[in-house]
């Protein structure tokens, strides 16, 4: 027999302030440590170098994990002109340096206006993307590069923070699979000095913005303090990471067959597309999908519910 996993079943987000220099599993390993809990994932990777918004989702709540991944980022990032590194950020080494020319605020805009809307864009080595089973960066690291097909992505906004001498400050807005180091490194290249990213912080996941974030510090100190009871007032519940998805109330015997994996009729359901499902009392169940017939059929539900 499989050994049962040990520690509490929890379920919930933690919208977690992640500090430099750790990496996101560390963060998970500390998180789900903390909480005793059973079962944790994250949303995504941050690199060591970022800091921001990691969301750690804890027991069920890893069934909503795939749909922030998918979900629209925000981040702050400071990109230093002039100076490319192997890495496209700043823990790689310097291969190419370039004066700064002066550039206008106009230039400036008709520049980031050129990456505005659906664009093309190619990942860099040092990614967690696999070819062959074998992650990127681990390529990158032996000197091995290797050709990488384009994706695409959207950009929804760029706003000009500070444009000061060789350093500039955006908020950028964009969708899944952005990489926040390409796309400055193609910035700098269109303003003819090449660039890397210096300082990079997520600021939201999807309906998760920074204002309920927790430190590190906080962490430790509410679970010291305050205990397991503390620690799970932190957690955002698991349907907020649906927040802005349509919603469906089912009825008791709706709720019966739709749990044993069968389609059923809901009156005024929308009529496509992905909803998330309630039985009555507003018991979050998980997630459904609409038919071509109309009929709501779960996708993924929570053995909690």
């Amino acid at each position: 027999m499989a050994r049962r996993k040990s520690g509490r079943d929890i379920n919930g987000i933690l919208l977690f302030d992640k500090p430099i220099g750790m990496s996101s599993n560390a963060v998970l390993q500390r998180v789900k440590r903390i909480f005793n809990a059973r079962k944790a994932g994250h949303t995504g990777s941050l690199d060591p170098l970022a800091t921001g918004l990691l969301p750690i989702c804890l027991g069920e709540a890893t069934k909503m994990s795939g749909f922030l991944l998918d979900a629209d980022k925000r981040y702050q990032v400071t990109i230093k002109l002039g100076i490319k590194t192997t890495t496209g950020d700043a823990e790689g080494e310097t291969i190419q340096t370039r004066v700064v020319g002066e550039y206008s605020d106009e230039a400036l805009e008709l520049v980031l206006a050129e990456f505005l809307g659906e664009i093309e864009q190619i990942p860099p080595m040092h990614s967690a993307l696999k070819q062959n089973g074998q992650p990127l960066y681990k390529l990158a690291r032996k000197g091995i590069e290797v050709e990488r097909k384009s994706r695409d992505i959207t950009i929804h906004s760029i706003e000009v923070l500070a444009a000061e001498g060789d350093l500039l400050t955006l908020d950028v807005h964009c969708s899944k699979g952005t990489y926040i180091r390409t796309l400055a490194e193609d910035i700098g290249e269109r303003l003819g000095c090449g660039a890397h990213v210096a300082v990079l912080r997520r600021l939201s996941v999807g309906p998760f913005s920074g204002d309920r974030m927790i430190t590190p510090v906080q962490l430790a100190y509410i679970a010291e303090e305050g205990g397991s009871d503390a620690l799970d007032q932190l957690l955002q519940p698991m349907e907020t990471a649906l927040i802005h998805w349509p919603e469906v109330t089912l009825t008791q015997e709706a709720t019966f067959f739709l749990k044993r994996g069968q389609a059923v009729v809901v009156p005024h359901a929308p009529r496509e597309g992905l909803v998330k499902l309630f039985a009555e009392e507003n018991v979050f169940l998980g997630v459904g999908y609409i038919m071509d017939d109309g009929r709501v059929a779960p996708k993924r539900l929570l053995n909690s519910a």
